[in-house]
C-alpha cells in the first residue's frame, strides 16, 4: 500500500497517492478495495468535485430515475436513494451488491480511484463540474458549518490551502482535468453547473437521454420544479438537516446557502483573482474547457 502523509494545514487530512482524504471517513484500505468494485451495466456514477453542486446533481439523479420520489411517496434520504461510493460511513448497513437496478451511486474521488470495469464503459458516469472561483467561495464557507476539517482563520489562508489541493479532494484542477481526459474512455456526459443554472430544463432533459429515460412533460415539470433551489432548500431532506451533528454545526449555517454564479466577485480581491487567473491558465489552458463566471442580473 502507498504511503499516507498529512496534510501540513489540516490535522484532519491526510494525502494517499495524490489524493486528499478526511481521516475518520475514510480508510485507504477500502479506496483501494474500490479498484474491483463489481459495475453492472446499468449503474450510474455522478461524479463531483465538491462544492459543484452534488446535492443538486444528486436530487436531479434520483427525480428522474424514481417515479416515488417524483410523486412525493419517497421519503428517503438523498444518500440512501444516491449513496455515497467512498463514505461507507454514511451508508454502513448498505450492501451495494443487493440493491435493486438501476444502482445510483455519487462520489469525490479521482478517476485514480475508479472501479476498473468503467473503463470497459459497462455503466454510466456524470460528470458536473463548476467554475472553480464559485467553488473556492463555497468550499470556504462550508469550512464554517463542517467539523471534519480545520476552519481557516482568513480567505486569504482558504485560499492558498485550495490551490495547494490541501482540502478534501486535493486540487480542483487535478480533479477536473483527470476525469476530462477520460472522455472518450468511459460513457460519460459532462454537464456544467452554470448551465444548469441557466436551463435547469435543458440539463434535465440532457441527462434523461443519456440515461436513455423518456419522461413525459408533466414528469419533467415536476423534475425541474423539485430540484429548483427553492423546493430545496426548504425540504429537510434534500438540505440535509438530518445529517449528524459530529459532522456539521448546524448553528453556522446549512447545505444549502446561495447556489449563485458569480459569488467569488463578493469574497475574492484583485490579486487573488489576477493569482488565480494564471495558475487556471497554467494547469488548464490546453483544454477545450469554457467556464461561466458570472451571468449577467
Amino acid at each position: 500500500m502507498s504511503a499516507i502523509t498529512p496534510v501540513p494545514r489540516d490535522k484532519n487530512l491526510y494525502w494517499y497517492k495524490g489524493f486528499c482524504f478526511i481521516k475518520d471517513m475514510i480508510q485507504p484500505e477500502y479506496i483501494d478495495s474500490l479498484k474491483d468494485f463489481k459495475i453492472r451495466d446499468d449503474d450510474v456514477f455522478l461524479v463531483t468535485y465538491p462544492k459543484s453542486g452534488t446535492i443538486w446533481s444528486q436530487q436531479i439523479l434520483s427525480l428522474i430515475c424514481s417515479e416515488g420520489h417524483r410523486n412525493g411517496t419517497e421519503q428517503i434520504d438523498t444518500n440512501e436513494r444516491v449513496p455515497w461510493l467512498e463514505f461507507r460511513a454514511l451508508n454502513p448497513e448498505t450492501d451495494y451488491n443487493l440493491r435493486p437496478s438501476p444502482r445510483l451511486f455519487v462520489t469525490h474521488l479521482s478517476e485514480l480511484f475508479a472501479p476498473r470495469e468503467l473503463k470497459n464503459k459497462k455503466a454510466k458516469v456524470i460528470y458536473v463540474m463548476r467554475n472553480p472561483k464559485d467553488v473556492i467561495k463555497s468550499f470556504y464557507h462550508f469550512e464554517n458549518i463542517t467539523l471534519l476539517s480545520e476552519k481557516s482563520p482568513d480567505f486569504q489562508h482558504f485560499f492558498e490551502k485550495f490551490l495547494d489541493g490541501e482540502v478534501y479532494a486535493g486540487k480542483w484542477f487535478h480533479h477536473v482535468r483527470g476525469w476530462y481526459t477520460l472522455k472518450d474512455s468511459y460513457n460519460i456526459l459532462f454537464l456544467k453547473y452554470e448551465d444548469m443554472i441557466k436551463d435547469l430544463r435543458s440539463a434535465v432533459k440532457k441527462i434523461c437521454t443519456f440515461l436513455e429515460i423518456k419522461l413525459d412533460e408533466k414528469s419533467i415539470d415536476i423534475v425541474v420544479k423539485k430540484a429548483s433551489f427553492k423546493e430545496m432548500k426548504t425540504d429537510p431532506l434534500a438540505n440535509k438537516e438530518n445529517m449528524p451533528e459530529d459532522l456539521i454545526d448546524k448553528k453556522c449555517g446549512s447545505f444549502m446557502r446561495k447556489g449563485q454564479v458569480g459569488d467569488w466577485k463578493n469574497i475574492m480581491t484583485v490579486a487573488q483573482n489576477e493569482t488565480f487567473d494564471k495558475i487556471f491558465q497554467e494547469e488548464m489552458g490546453d483544454l477545450s474547457l469554457n467556464f461561466t463566471w458570472q451571468i449577467p442580473e
